[in-house]
């Protein structure tokens, strides 16, 4: 081979090698930084795991304070709420009616009533009117409290509402005041008790009865107090005025309106009244006739005879 030949062929496998060298090294640098890709790839999304990770577990914890927050708040409203005492209210109701019918009204009244829990407490009733044709009267019903708007709705629709009138009293602090006294009374009495069984002394046992005897007294006394309130309480009051209408006024006519045989009648009537009235007149007069008219009847007579008498003998 000629000597020229082999040189090229010593520089083209030269060249080949260095190629070879500078592509491995192309796909190591390659390789390294597609590792250092992924790894950055990887820190990176790595990265945004831990942010979401935390940020989740952030949120979880916002969100459960968030929840024991409102569940504190919510435990405080309802032992504020147990702390106060239920509202003791008394209601009372009034209402005047003017009804067609008296029965008939009071037996829708005393129905709606019933139907309602509630029963009549008292009632009363009159005629009026000239001729006593007109009945009035008052009815006092007694309701469960919360069915006193509805008692009170429905007794109005029973006829034409004249007046109608409702009241409520707060009687919670009252209660409270004499369920306290009531409890340092009973052991006010308890400790009596005790007092009492232990004494030895006949002056000491007689004070610490009478003691004990008063307090037992207030005791039952303030008993029938709360007893009375907590009626009122729990059910209602309502007083209802019934008023059938008044008769119509009677409008007479002229006289000369009447017939012929009607005014012949009514003068039949005034004649026969007239000389009944003179009758009973006389019959009044009699006695004062009798006692003092015959007297001064015989008297004139005596006077007028000696007169003449007189007269004749001159």
């Amino acid at each position: 081979m000629p000597s020229h030949t082999r040189s090229a062929a010593v520089i083209a496998l030269a060249l080949l090698v260095i190629l070879a060298g500078c592509g491995g090294m192309g796909g190591g640098g390659d390789a390294a930084g597609g590792g250092d890709g992924a790894s950055g790839v990887n820190a990176s999304g790595g990265g945004a795991s831990v942010s979401s990770a935390e940020s989740g577990g952030g949120g979880a914890e916002t969100a459960a304070a968030s929840v024991d927050g409102s569940a504190a708040t919510d435990a405080e409203a309802g032992n504020e709420q147990a702390l106060q005492p239920r509202r003791a209210i008394i209601r009372t109701g009034h209402v005047r009616l003017d009804v067609e019918n008296f029965s008939t009204a009071q037996r829708n009244v005393t129905t709606a009533t019933r139907r309602l829990g509630g029963y009549v407490s008292g009632s009363s009733q009159s005629t009026r009117g000239e001729n006593g044709n007109r009945t009035a009267g008052q009815l006092v019903v007694r309701v469960p409290s919360r069915n006193f708007s509805a008692l009170y709705d429905r007794i109005q629709a029973t006829g034409t509402v004249l007046s109608a009138r409702t009241n409520s009293s707060d009687v919670t602090e009252k209660l409270v005041d004499l369920e306290a006294r009531l409890e340092n009374l009973r052991a006010q009495r308890q400790r009596l008790r005790n007092l009492y069984e232990n004494a030895s002394d006949t002056e000491a046992v007689l004070k610490v009865q009478e003691r004990l005897s008063n307090t037992q007294s207030e005791i039952e006394r303030l008993e029938a107090q709360l007893q009375s309130l907590r009626g009122q309480v729990a059910l209602s009051t309502i007083t209802v005025e019934l008023t059938e209408p008044a008769d119509d006024p009677v409008v007479a006519g002229a006289w000369y309106d009447s017939g012929v045989l009607d005014a012949f009648l009514s003068s039949i009537g005034g004649v026969v009244t007239t000389l009944r009235a003179a009758v009973v007149g006389l019959a009044y007069l009699a006695p004062y006739l009798l006692v003092f008219g015959v007297p001064l009847a015989l008297g004139y007579l005596a006077y007028r005879r000696r007169t003449a008498t007189s007269a004749s003998a001159e």
